[in-house]
């Protein structure tokens, strides 16, 4: 661990040269050329956004899309609340870490230590700094955050084995009002051909645009927070507005076994 101020941790970058470039200009270039890739449409102010987590030059352009919505929003975001699957621990419930920030080329993206104790408070959460160590799945949002949002604090959350009860109830700790954005990270259907792709990652956008918190790990792998996230949306009235979808097919050019990428929109009924 990197030591922050007065000896606090800050986790390290661990996917910094793997999934997104470990020099902090071609970082930056990088995501502002997917950024303005991205179609430049308004709509309602989200609330919460849904992006995939794969390396940038498979996901990034799809991530953009749903980053891109929230370039006029950066003065009201005050907060980021992040929930992703557990890719390599074992883990019940949801896991927050104990560091003080984390790291990536561009800077520390400060932790918010009082969302952090919010959502502590409820018997599924846990620290566990192991469950974060190594996790990409939040990792890979970072330089996008920094770039969009860069005065907001994070909430990082892993989420393990746990219902969507249970991780509904615990983004409810800190759902808050306009200060607040949700960001769902998940990738849709793995290794799949280009077509049985399509049609598989079809049906699961059409599970999310309707708020259906059903989607098993074969459908989303980030499924437990998705489903969380969905039935929380749902009993607050979001609306999702799908923004892109697209696979590693369509942004790598290999199509014999590609994996999913979805972008959406949630926002408050106007």
């Amino acid at each position: 661990m990197m030591q922050g101020g007065a000896g606090v941790p800050i986790r390290p970058a661990a996917m910094a040269g793997r999934f997104y470039a470990a020099e902090a200009a071609r970082l930056a270039a990088d995501v502002r050329h997917y950024l303005a890739g991205a179609s430049a449409a308004g709509g309602p102010r989200p609330k919460a956004v849904l992006v995939p987590h794969a390396g940038l030059v498979y996901s990034g352009p799809v991530a953009a899309a749903a980053y891109a919505r929230l370039r006029d929003e950066a003065a009201g975001v005050r907060r980021v609340v992040l929930i992703g699957p557990s890719h390599r621990v074992a883990l019940h419930g949801v896991a927050v870490p104990s560091v003080s920030g984390f790291a990536t080329p561009l800077g520390v993206v400060a932790l918010d230590a009082e969302g952090r104790e919010a959502v502590l408070r409820d018997p599924a959460v846990a620290i566990d700094d192991r469950a974060h160590q190594l996790e990409h799945s939040l990792e890979v949002q970072l330089p996008f955050l920094q770039v969009v949002l860069p005065q907001a604090a994070l909430l990082p959350l892993v989420a393990g084995d746990a219902p969507p009860e249970t991780v509904a109830r615990i983004l409810e700790r800190v759902w808050g009002g306009p200060e607040t954005l949700l960001v769902v990270s998940t990738d849709l259907s793995h290794f799949l051909d280009y077509a049985g792709a399509q049609q598989a990652d079809a049906r699961t956008c059409r599970h999310i645009g309707a708020l259906e918190p059903c989607l098993g790990g074969e459908e989303a792998c980030g499924c437990i927070g998705l489903n969380g996230f969905l039935l929380a949306a749902r009993r607050h009235g979001l609306i999702a507005e799908q923004l892109d979808l697209r696979n590693s097919g369509d942004t790598s050019g290999d199509r014999s076994r590609v994996v999913g990428y979805a972008a959406f929109a949630f926002h408050e009924p106007r």
